[in-house]
């Protein structure tokens, strides 16, 4: 009976013992599934961009018309009809070239009447200045009186006189002739031709054709009134370089003007640029997308415009740190363009990495895991290439872009 008592309370012992043992086995698994759970919650892959440092232009975009450097209305100086028309509609023409030949027989006839008019005078005058030789001598031996040999002399005056006449008459018929036939004043292009041989023209009607200088090609454009000052400082340096998309063409040109008054009801200042056409990608009254960059940002600091994040009182960003956590940095943002943003805040240098996508899932004490990372000059390259704005002095490799978008 002794023995059984022991047997039982050693091996009721044991169960108890085995019990302990469970409770603790099973607390210990759960704890460390737990943590497992714990670590698997806490670590977030982002995909991580660095902070770059740079020269930014800042540019500036508004819309603008193309106009013509020059465009001529054509029209007759004289009343006449039209013999030959040397031009078609929509030809390219150059300067001097032949337009329209006018019936020049009108013309002509008064040309051959003033000639014939100078050439009487010529004759009267030399009779004129024999005859006052003449009576000179006979002044000189005392037959004739004073007066008698001054009224000689009046009338070679008065035959010099009209002798001037008659030659200024024969150089007005040869500008009347020389209106019979009408020359391309500048070069250019020309428009719809409303007349054709045998119409009657007067100075009065309707331009005879249209003559648009394409090459080169002007684009007036307006900012905002605040770039004035910006614009002004840039002349003053030098030439500002203009840009002008035309689909996915870009052209480049220069600054030519600044308009003398800000436009009150706008708030705008109007301005105007020129460009090279001789591929004939502008034409007259096209709208076109202009950018110029007249102000520099030199050694700022950019990161992709997605890593700032707003929050209720200020944007910051997410540094990550050596150990992969993550930090709160506020910052100050300059300007977000062509998908980067400039910034500026304590701890944001070059080099610093930051969360470039996946910061939605981040929480205080977030553990991250970069999955990928962001190409912050690539993309800047990447985004600007079809709008880059040529700055002097600076290599493609070293250009990064950003515009500020003007209505």
């Amino acid at each position: 009976m002794f023995n059984v008592k022991i047997i039982r309370t050693i091996f009721q012992s044991f169960l108890f013992v085995s019990l302990l043992y469970s409770i603790w086995f099973w607390y210990q698994q759960a704890g460390s599934a737990q943590n497992d759970k714990d670590v698997r919650r806490d670590v977030v892959q982002v995909v991580s961009a660095e902070v770059s440092q740079i020269d930014v232009p800042v540019r500036l975009v508004a819309n603008g018309i193309v106009t013509a450097k020059q465009m001529v209305d054509v029209r007759p100086q004289i009343s006449a009809t039209i013999e030959v028309v040397h031009i078609r509609e929509g030809q390219f023409v150059q300067k001097g070239d032949k337009l329209f030949t006018l019936d020049a027989r009108v013309a002509e006839a008064n040309h051959r009447k003033a000639e014939a008019r100078l050439a009487k005078s010529r004759s009267d005058l030399a009779n004129a200045e024999r005859q006052l030789q003449r009576h000179r001598e006979l002044f000189d031996k005392g037959f004739i009186s004073h007066a008698a040999l001054d009224a000689v002399h009046s009338q070679v005056d008065s035959l010099r006189g009209q002798l001037g006449f008659d030659r200024a008459a024969v150089e007005a018929t040869n500008v009347i002739r020389s209106f019979t036939e009408i020359i391309a004043p500048i070069s250019g292009r020309t428009g719809a031709i409303p007349v054709n041989p045998g119409s009657l023209v007067t100075p009065d009607d309707a331009a005879m054709v249209s003559i648009t200088q394409i090459d080169p090609m002007h684009i007036s454009f307006s900012l905002p009134e605040r770039e004035f000052n910006t614009i002004q400082q840039a002349l003053t340096k030098g030439q500002v370089n203009v840009s002008v998309q035309i689909e996915q063409t870009i052209q480049q040109g220069s600054l030519i003007f600044v308009d003398n008054a800000v436009d009150t009801a706008s708030g705008t200042i109007r301005l105007k640029a020129e460009f090279s056409n001789s591929n004939n990608y502008l034409w007259p009254g096209m709208y076109a997308k202009v950018m110029l960059a007249p102000r520099l940002l030199a050694g700022v600091f950019t990161v992709p415009a997605q890593a700032v994040q707003t929050g209720p009182k200020k944007k910051f960003v997410y540094v990550i740190e050596q150990d992969s956590s993550v930090i709160f940095r506020p910052v100050d943002v300059r300007l977000i363009q062509d998908g980067l943003a400039v910034i500026e805040g304590e701890g944001i240098a070059s080099g610093v990495r930051v969360v470039a996508e996946g910061a939605q899932n981040i929480t205080p004490g977030s553990v991250v895991v970069e999955s990928a990372t962001y190409d912050n000059t690539a993309y800047s390259v990447l985004q600007a290439s079809n709008r880059l704005v040529q700055t002097p002095d600076r290599s493609a490799s070293e250009k990064h872009g950003f515009e500020i978008e003007t209505q």
